[in-house]
């Protein structure tokens, strides 16, 4: 059986001043490398969640078989979108689904097929002292996921669960510093930004 991608875009990019989503990096926008990563990863279907009022279809266009959900309670938070996410990766025949965002540039395809080894396991990113995204969650899960209120998350299932290490994703991109680190460490190819 084949998992789901859920990439989380519907975040309204308040501390940036301007849509993340949209934010370039090397050749392509952070939006394009997440849905990039997930096809290497073998994810399917790709599920991106967006905000009512953008349209990210003509960006996505050469990515392959991505499904657009359309948020119309982003502004609820985090939770609105796992809901749409997870609603739609319902719809499909899959084992399960990694819930993944679009704002942490060094995620790497290999860390995502690592979380999808054990399909019956919740099984969360360790970095930063918790459990975070991305993170796959098995079919049997959805229940839980569709009953996420707020811009919680669905770090309470992530508690107990299986981690993977990956200290690296701590970087995501939520401020103009952000951006100015990952581009150093991404489009230089030096491998050596400060991420402290």
């Amino acid at each position: 059986m084949s998992v789901a991608a859920v990439v989380l875009a519907a975040g309204a990019s308040r501390r940036l001043g301007r849509p993340k989503q949209e934010v370039i990096i090397g050749r392509e926008t952070l939006l394009q490398r997440a849905v990039r990563l997930a096809c290497e990863a073998s994810l399917s279907p790709i599920i991106v969640v967006t905000r009512a009022d953008t349209d990210y279809s003509r960006a996505l266009q050469s990515a392959g078989s991505v499904v657009i959900g359309m948020n119309l309670e982003a502004d609820e938070g985090i939770a609105s979108s796992i809901r749409c996410g997870i609603s739609l990766a319902s719809s499909h025949d899959v084992a399960g689904a990694v819930i993944l965002s679009c704002d942490q540039p060094v995620l790497r395809a290999e860390h995502l097929r690592q979380l999808i080894e054990d399909h019956s396991r919740i099984t969360g990113s360790a970095y930063a002292g918790s459990v975070g995204v991305p993170a796959y969650f098995p079919a049997a899960t959805f229940p839980l996921l569709l009953q996420l209120r707020g811009d919680a998350g669905a770090r309470k299932l992530l508690t107990n669960a299986r981690a993977i290490l990956a200290e690296d994703l701590r970087l995501d991109v939520d401020t103009e510093q952000d951006l100015a680190t990952a581009r150093a460490l991404l489009e230089t190819g030096s491998g050596e930004a400060d991420l402290n």
